[in-house]
């Protein structure tokens, strides 16, 4: 990869008040970043300048993997991340960075006019750096976006999964949706912590709400169950309709030992008689 030659860097360093303006305006004119604050703008780019200089004049090779590109990589890895945020894609993302090609140009014709060699040789390794610094900001969008669609699972995992105080000493676990691996974890951690916090003796789990009932979703069902009952509690399965009731039949699955309830309120009614309470009408 050619490099760029230090009187490259020095006129891009001399004019860059002209050349911020040129590529601000040149950004504004596709519209795309209309959401973005002028002040946010004028940093990013600004501070983007400041660290392609400072990264290709202290650099040996161009490679981005150096430590002289440490504070561009972290700068384009919180652009990404922020323009997550935003709601920009990987190409917009990308076309930040590569949109800076065009004010550069013309300052390089005008800086190398007379040396042709030399201009063709500054141009190809400007564009070959400015290419490397965009694919970067494309994985980096690409992992941070990743992340952020991680956390949001994780979080409407947590959401769809409330664990409710029904009594002193009664938990329940309304599900709804399908039950796989991940949300039996999320499950298990959620409602032991809720039996550790509250010391709660019966924990009902109610699937009402799961649509079906196979084979893996039963052996979810008992490991969480198995769970419960480690830690000193009694587990109680409500919702169990006439159609789960056949497949478990015909799947020959075997949940002896465990007590299951048509509707939750059964099992509430249940867990209250456990508990040695008994609910009445008013007169």
């Amino acid at each position: 990869m050619a490099l760029l030659q230090q009187r490259t860097l020095n006129v891009i360093a001399s004019k860059q008040t002209d050349l911020l303006s040129n590529w601000t305006a040149e950004l504004e004119s596709t519209g795309l970043y209309r959401n973005i604050k002028p002040e946010e703008f004028r940093q990013q780019t600004a501070e983007f300048v400041r660290l392609l200089i400072a990264g290709a004049g202290r650099t040996e090779s161009g490679d981005l993997r150096e430590a002289s590109w440490d504070e561009m990589r972290q700068y384009l890895e919180k652009l990404s991340y922020i323009r997550v945020q935003q709601g920009f894609d990987s190409q917009q993302t990308a076309g930040f960075i590569f949109s800076f090609k065009r004010p550069l140009m013309p300052l390089l014709q005008g800086e190398y006019s007379e040396e042709s060699a030399m201009l063709a040789e500054q141009l190809w390794a400007l564009s070959e750096l400015i290419d490397d610094l965009g694919l970067q900001t494309v994985r980096a969008f690409q992992k941070s976006r990743e992340a952020v669609i991680k956390r949001q699972q994780e979080e409407l995992l947590e959401l769809s999964t409330p664990v409710v105080k029904l009594w002193d000493g009664v938990l329940a676990l309304p599900m709804i949706g399908t039950l796989d691996s991940q949300r039996t974890q999320v499950v298990m951690e959620s409602l032991l912590q809720r039996i550790v916090d509250t010391g709660a003796e019966i924990a009902i789990i109610d699937i009402t709400g799961v649509p079906t009932v196979d084979t893996l979703v039963a052996q979810h069902l008992l490991k969480t169950v198995t769970a419960i009952r480690l830690m000193g509690a009694d587990c109680i399965i409500s919702g169990v309709r006439p159609q789960i009731a056949q497949t478990i039949v015909h799947l020959g699955l075997d949940l002896q030992g465990i007590v299951t309830k048509a509707s939750l309120a059964d099992a509430l009614a249940l867990a209250l008689r456990r508990s040695g309470l008994t609910v009445t009408k008013a007169v």
